[in-house]
This record gives structure tokens, C-alpha cells and sequence, in this order.
């Protein structure tokens, strides 16, 4: 494989793909700067919510994330989300938090604040994951990646992490949530979540992780080659 420094990759998909996970596998083996995105969006729901900006108010909202401070650093596998210099990495992970930023998300303002943040981060290379990465945050990257996998498998995944947190997390409740927000990031005005032109399609349905892994390292050596 050739030299890979400078390469962006760009991962999307919707909620519970593995796209996370996956996005810092591919990170370390390539060793790759490596940005979440999402947790960026959550890291603004979360600013959102403890300053008691109202969320219906795009104006506020879209001032409030192109001022607040938010950064990430550490290795792909422990990577630390800061907010205003505080370490908010389990914070974000509630359920209260993912709600809103799936509602933040959709606010053109929103989302232009954190593009342009994207796009200076990646110019070192790197691997992205996210809704819009192949569509309108790096058009050009590299390669691009498009996971899903059948919505009572990605509930189930998610259904997994939030009982971890709350042992009396309800599945259908997990798998209602899931496919609301499937509808919101896809029929969303502003950078809707689908697949690129030229992205990679990988079904993780009944993969494990690692073998999903390897589907996508092949696409990135044949893509590379």
C-alpha cells in the first residue's frame, strides 16, 4: 500500500453502523489523525443543554456552537472530547444528549460551524466518520465509506451501550428512537444523510466487527493500489 500521511477517509451511514469503532480501527492501522464527528454535534447538544439555549431557536443555537469551544485529542482508542476545556467524553454519551443532537445537527448554522472545523482538522489526514463526510465535508476524500446494516441490528447494538449505562433500558423504546432519527437525518433539508456516488457500500448485518474491518482494508488497499 502506498503512503497513506496525508489520506482522508470519509465514513458515513446512519445511527448504530459501527462507524465509530471502525472509523479508529482504521485510524490506528493507518495511523491517521482520527475525528468523530458526531461527538462534536453532541459535544454542542450538550453546551446546548446546560446554558439553556433553547433548541427551536436556530439563531442561539448556531451562535452558540460557532462560539463554544469544543476539541478532541488522544489516540484513536481513547480519544478525549473537551468542552470549554472540560472533559465531557461520558457526558455526551447520554441518551439526553444523543436526542438533542440529532435535533442540533439539522441546523444549517450547526453544521457549517463544524464543517469548517472538519475541514482544518483533515488536512493532516485523516479518518472521519459522521452523516455528510462524502457528501459535503470532504467530496474529494480519498476513499469514502458508506456502513449500514438492518435497523433491528443497529438497535440491538445501541439497545447494548445504553443498558450498560441504564440497566432498565427498553429495546423497542431504542429501536423507535432509532428509526425517528433515521427518518430526521435522511429527510433533513440540509446535508441529508446518503451515500456518495463513489463511496463503498458495506452491510455489517450479522458481521462482526473485525470482519467488517477487513472488507473495508481491502477497499482502502484496492482503492490505493
Amino acid at each position: 500500500m502506498s503512503n497513506t500521511q496525508n489520506l482522508i477517509i470519509a465514513i458515513d451511514g446512519p445511527s448504530g453502523a459501527g462507524k465509530s469503532t471502525l472509523g479508529r480501527m482504521l485510524a490506528r492501522e493507518l495511523g491517521l489523525l482520527y475525528i468523530d464527528t458526531g461527538s462534536m454535534y453532541r459535544a454542542v447538544a450538550l453546551a446546548v443543554m446546560q446554558k439553556n439555549v433553547n433548541s427551536q431557536d436556530d439563531a442561539a443555537v448556531e451562535t452558540l456552537a460557532s462560539e463554544v469551544d469544543i476539541d478532541l485529542a488522544g489516540d484513536p482508542d481513547s480519544l478525549t472530547v473537551t468542552l470549554e476545556g472540560r472533559d465531557v467524553t461520558d457526558e455526551i454519551r447520554s441518551e439526553e444528549v444523543t436526542e438533542m443532537s440529532s435535533i442540533v445537527s439539522t441546523i444549517p448554522g450547526v453544521r457549517k460551524a463544524m464543517v469548517q472545523w472538519q475541514r482544518e482538522m483533515g488536512k493532516r489526514g485523516a479518518v472521519l466518520n459522521g452523516r455528510d463526510i462524502g457528501t459535503v465535508v470532504f467530496p474529494d476524500a480519498d476513499i469514502k465509506f458508506f456502513l449500514t446494516a438492518l435497523p433491528q441490528e443497529r438497535a440491538a447494538r445501541r439497545f447494548n451501550e445504553d443498558r450498560a449505562q441504564d440497566p432498565d433500558a427498553d429495546f423497542e423504546e431504542t429501536f423507535s428512537d432509532m428509526i425517528e432519527r433515521d427518518r430526521r437525518d435522511s429527510t433533513r433539508k440540509d446535508s441529508p444523510l446518503k451515500a456518495a456516488d463513489d463511496a463503498i457500500m458495506v452491510d455489517s448485518t450479522g458481521l462482526s466487527i473485525n470482519e467488517v474491518f477487513e472488507k473495508m482494508m481491502e477497499g482502502v488497499s484496492e482503492r490505493m493500489t
